[in-house]
């Protein structure tokens, strides 16, 4: 009897956990199902969602230019989903592609040993693992970021902390991310109790709130705006946003980190950016990455 009172016990308590995490990811797989229907709606023909979804683009543009009946996936490799113009610039430029030399650096520093004879290796016994960045640490209390993780690592073996922009932290990011895509890895992000809930949902907050003095968001342009164009380039849509970094922008003419283009959308908004590693911006990334949850990794990437 006692022995059936503890198998029950013990099967209630496994029930309970997963009916809790469940709760905590709720509403952001309801965030997530609702983006993705939002997206392929507006996509699905731009032409005839001129009125509702694109406003200020020419008939003739959205007849041209746009593709039609995009799904969820489609939108892994950003505006070139839905752009004909910009995809065949972007194909072509794939053909030999401007980031090659900068895994095979990554490769180089994923081995290359610290003074204690330790290695990135040594953190990083896995390197497919770009999918799972990042994620809430219960002791740390906080969002890890895989800039955040890097550094940590870093840190933690006295070596220097690296630029979380580019360099070397782009070009290993970019080992990871390629690594990961040849794994054939997904984004695979958790969301595992009420403090990674509250993570997520201040990264949903600062992504939706607007502030600067454009009085902007970051879903101004990449929910209400994804698609339609400013100046010369089309806007990103959420979800897919984030799968391709580390990337080559022609703009930089470098390789960056995702860090660096958050950083820099901020400062269009008219605001100052917050630090790369700070829990802000960890917690955007954090809500980024769940709306990206089940796309391919396709980074390292290249974008205009």
């Amino acid at each position: 009897m006692l022995s059936k009172i503890v198998k029950s016990t013990a099967l209630l308590a496994l029930t309970v956990c997963a009916l809790n995490a469940s709760d905590f990811t709720a509403q952001a797989e309801k965030d997530r199902i609702e983006a993705i229907k939002y997206f392929e709606a507006k996509f699905a023909d731009p032409a005839k969602n001129k009125d509702k979804f694109f406003p200020y683009t020419t008939e003739a543009e959205l007849e041209n230019d746009y593709e039609k009946n995009l799904k969820h996936h489609d939108f892994n490799i950003g505006t070139y989903a839905y752009s004909k113009d910009a995809k065949s610039q972007y194909e072509a430029i794939k053909e030999m592609p401007p980031y090659e030399d900068a895994i095979d650096e990554g490769e180089a520093l994923y081995t290359k040993k610290f003074a204690n004879g330790n290695s990135l290796a040594t953190c990083f016994p896995d390197p497919a693992v770009a999918g799972n960045y990042p994620f809430y640490d219960d002791k740390k209390k906080d969002v890890v970021s895989l800039t955040s993780a890097v550094n940590d690592c870093l840190r933690d073996n006295g070596e220097k902390e690296w630029n979380t922009k580019k360099g070397d932290m782009a070009n290993f990011q970019a080992f990871l991310a390629n690594s990961s895509k040849e794994a054939g890895k997904k984004f695979d992000i958790k969301i595992q109790n009420e403090a990674a809930q509250k993570a997520y949902e201040n990264g949903k907050e600062f992504y939706y709130t607007q502030r600067g003095y454009l009085k902007m968001s970051c879903a101004t342009c990449h929910v209400q705006g994804a698609g339609q164009r400013v100046r010369n380039e089309k806007l990103s849509t959420l979800t897919g946003q984030i799968t391709q970094f580390p990337v080559f922008r022609l703009k930089w003419d470098d390789l960056g980190t995702l860090e660096r283009r958050l950083s820099g959308c901020v400062v269009d908004q008219g605001q100052v950016a917050p630090k790369d590693e700070s829990t802000q911006m960890k917690e955007l990334i954090y809500f980024m990455a769940y709306m990206s949850n089940g796309m391919d990794i396709d980074g390292p990437d290249i974008r205009k």
